[in-house]
């Protein structure tokens, strides 16, 4: 890569600060905008930007050890499973351990960044216009809320909030509340709203297998971690530990998943079952009608309610792209190892997948690949080849996966790092014979 040539990247978020990271220590030019006042993005509560979904009493549900950088560990002192002001001051001591902060223009958003022959123009929020040679995009998913889709018939004459923002428990003190949705922030919303709310619902349209956070005595995601034990082995191993640890979903009140285990994005939980098995959350199905002060369940019970809470999801956006040039519909962007566009390969994610696992390790190796890329360390493999990648990608993860707007970036942890190590072997491989 010649000197004049340069990167921007959107977004200093977990997964925008690992792309500079990489691009720092590679000697990559590069201009990196954050639209918030700090680093941290989904993880700094109360974010200026206004797209963080972190509330108080938010803490990670995966391990401490498989969250961090490799590069940079937490600090021991850190509990297994930290709380958001933890790990935000993580990502504060991370930029300025590597010395990455000054590379950061923040309080400047991208507004918009489109194709200009070979190169990349991009306006930013103040009307500046700055031309790229390579874009990197880092602008989360988990920020521009979801909403059902056809929303249930009916009025509701209480408060209905998306869990994007919920920000404390104390706004459900001694509410009615329905909270709608099996994911890992509609249980954690769930075991805040029994600690403080007259009666809580857990309403759900799918069952899911609820994993606690220890299993036998360690944190669950450091087990079965060898991506070179077959994916069926690993499934069959947690299958039984979890009949053994936990039993059926239906015991707890809560309906029989329609999938095994793994065939759907975990649902991680270390309190919940203990709530439901004290009563004091109730677990309802979906919710079908809307009824003033009351709300109709998929059994024709009605309960009345005061607060319903949408967990349901976020939708995956680029409100800088022109969606003619590149939009995600129902939340599906086919990219090469979750990087790379297939057409445009000046055009880079990072962070957009969903592991079982952290985002933030796989992140860090994605810049370390795409900087081995731009520094001619590395060539992408022929289009023919390239298109039949993903091809195979999608058509195992879709085989694997319940159908679902939350399940269209799926990888496994370590099988992810392990495939791309070996993708990052035969690039190097005809980078050196090209």
């Amino acid at each position: 890569m010649t000197e004049h040539r340069r990167a921007c990247i959107i977004g200093a978020g977990s997964s925008g600060i690992a792309a500079a990271k990489a691009l720092h220590d590679a000697h990559i030019p590069y201009d990196c905008f954050e639209k918030s006042d700090r680093v941290g993005g989904n993880w700094v509560f109360g974010n200026k930007n206004g797209m963080s979904s972190a509330y108080e009493g938010l803490y990670i549900n995966t391990s401490r050890d498989r969250m961090q950088y490799a590069d940079y560990p937490m600090p021991r002192t850190y509990p297994d499973f930290p709380h958001h002001t933890q790990i935000a001051a993580y990502f504060e001591d991370y930029v300025d351990h590597f010395d990455i902060r000054r590379t950061i223009r923040f309080e400047t958003a991208v507004k918009k960044a489109a194709l200009d022959g070979a190169r990349w123009r991009v306006t930013l929020d103040d009307g500046e216009e700055r031309t790229y040679d390579f874009l990197l995009v880092a602008n989360g998913h988990h920020w521009d809320p979801l909403w059902p889709d056809p929303p249930p018939p009916g009025i509701f004459r209480g408060e209905q909030i998306h869990s994007h923002d919920y920000k404390s428990k104390d706004v459900l003190k001694k509410k009615r509340v329905v909270v709608v949705g099996m994911g890992n922030s509609a249980m954690d919303i769930a075991v805040e709203s029994s600690e403080v709310a007259e009666v809580t619902i857990l309403a759900a349209r799918r069952g899911v297998h609820v994993i606690p956070k220890y299993l036998l005595g360690r944190p669950l995601d450091q087990l079965f971690t060898s991506a070179l034990i077959p994916w069926q082995v690993r499934r069959r191993m947690g299958e039984a530990i979890h009949r053994l640890a936990v039993g059926d979903m239906e015991r707890y009140g809560l309906p029989k998943p329609d999938h095994r285990l793994g065939e759907a994005h975990p649902t991680i939980s270390g309190r919940i079952l203990d709530r439901l098995g004290h009563g004091a959350v109730k677990a309802k199905p979906n919710v079908v009608e809307l009824l003033g002060d009351r709300v109709r369940f998929a059994d024709g019970s009605i309960e009345r309610a005061d607060v319903i809470v949408w967990a349901t999801g976020y939708k995956v956006t680029f409100p800088f792209f022109d969606p003619s040039f590149l939009s995600a519909k129902d939340n599906d962007l086919p990219l090469f190892f979750r990087v790379f566009h297939p057409q445009h390969h000046t055009l880079m994610f990072v962070g957009l997948l969903q592991p079982l696992g952290a985002i933030m390790p796989l992140a860090e190796a994605q810049g370390k690949w795409i900087a081995k890329h731009l520094r001619g360390e590395y060539a992408l493999p022929p289009q023919a080849e390239m298109d039949r990648i993903i091809e195979d990608d999608r058509r195992r993860m879709f085989a694997r996966y319940v159908r679902s707007k939350r399940h269209t970036m799926q990888v496994d942890y370590d099988d992810y790092l392990y495939d791309l190590a070996k993708e990052i072997g035969r690039g190097e491989k005809r980078a050196r014979r090209s």
